[in-house]
């Protein structure tokens, strides 16, 4: 890395991306107090993000377009890690998500989603236009694998970014609204065979999603607890570590899925504001690299990880104020599990690398 590259490195970008892990590790210790070991996430979150640190920076600095080189074997590294977990894969929760790497384990799904983004980029960056089927059905085809795999697991959260990540993609690669139009209607009309495909939880999710009360004990009670403690907080909270709805367990998954209702009801409606404009300054910077990237390359890549990060927080957001149906898709930076973590770090230093590189640089 030269200083001239250096010295369009993106420091708002990084310092928003510090800031969301440390506030994180600070709301996860207050989520988990009550458990048997109150320290062992946060020092998990310190692991988590040392090594997160150290894929960022190698993601930094290798040329993203020398990454791109690579994309066939990422895109088939991808499909042998989601049919292995098939194979081998640790239940937890119903579903098989993890491979075990002994006493540790990590979730593939989550190395998809980045290993998607970079791989689709390269692929739509083969076509000058993508106008027609002949550059459209291939790239349909070669985001549906890993997103058919990531569904057989069962995780309808991730292969819904995913389908996200592929949408926005598309936009950004110039796909014709009228040909995405007809995408998105052949996607409604299969909605009645998707419904049956789901598993009953996931029925029930939808159902409760409509009408909490319909299962206030049931598969209602996560959203209807969420929503009183996100509502308690009021203006300031009740102040860190005293969050008696978080304190004597009434939210299910506080520490991963639900952890926005901790900052809602500790810090209040201001602290969420505080939460939330930080993502708004680290999407914000995200947005202006993906527009200012020296090629089509680079701003399909960071589209594809704006798009990411943006669905994440939409969506883990929404489902706990009762706006989208629970997924179990986790908050960027902040909920706990190590696989989430790293790779958003990964996909962090490819929008570095990106930032970076936004202009043609001589050595």
């Amino acid at each position: 890395m030269s200083r001239r590259m250096l010295r369009y490195f993106d420091w708002v970008l990084l310092l928003a991306t510090l800031a969301l892990i440390a506030g994180g590790a600070i709301i996860l210790f207050s989520a988990t107090r009550t458990f048997p070991d109150p320290w062992a996430f946060v020092k998990a979150r310190a692991l988590h993000a040392g090594v997160g640190i150290a894929v960022l920076i190698f993601m930094a600095v290798v040329d993203y377009q020398t990454l791109g080189r690579f994309w066939r074997t990422l895109l088939v590294a991808t499909v042998i890690l989601l049919a292995v977990v098939d194979v081998v894969g640790r239940t937890a929760q119903g579903a098989q998500r993890w491979l075990p790497l002994g006493p540790l384990s990590f979730q593939p799904s989550e190395v998809a989603k980045v290993f998607l983004i970079m791989t689709l980029a390269k692929h739509m960056d083969g076509f000058k236009e993508i106008n027609s089927l002949r550059q459209l059905v291939p790239v349909l085809a070669h985001a549906a694998l890993p997103i058919l795999l990531i569904v057989q697991q069962p995780d309808m959260g991730t292969s819904m970014v995913m389908v996200a990540i592929l949408a926005t993609m598309l936009f950004a690669a110039g796909a014709p609204l009228r040909a995405m139009g007809s995408l998105g209607a052949m996607g409604a009309l299969a909605m009645p065979v998707l419904w049956q495909m789901l598993h009953d939880y996931q029925r029930r999710r939808l159902i409760v999603f409509i009408d909490p009360g319909a299962d206030p004990l049931g598969a209602g009670y996560a959203l209807i607890q969420s929503k009183i403690a996100v509502g308690s907080g009021q203006l300031f909270g009740k102040g860190l570590l005293h969050g008696t709805q978080n304190l004597l367990h009434f939210i299910p998954e506080q520490h991963t899925d639900f952890i926005f209702t901790v900052i809602g009801e500790e810090f209040g409606f201001a602290g969420a504001i505080l939460m939330l404009a930080l993502f708004g300054l680290w999407l914000w910077r995200a947005s202006t690299i993906a527009g200012q990237a020296k090629d089509r390359l680079g701003t399909l890549m960071a589209t594809g990880v704006l798009a990411m990060i943006a669905f994440h927080l939409v969506v883990n957001v929404g489902m706990t104020i009762g706006m989208m149906p629970i997924t179990g898709i986790p908050l960027p930076f902040i909920s706990h599990g190590g696989s989430a973590l790293i790779m958003m770090l990964a996909a962090t230093g490819l929008l570095l690398n990106i930032g970076m590189r936004r202009k043609k640089i001589l050595f």
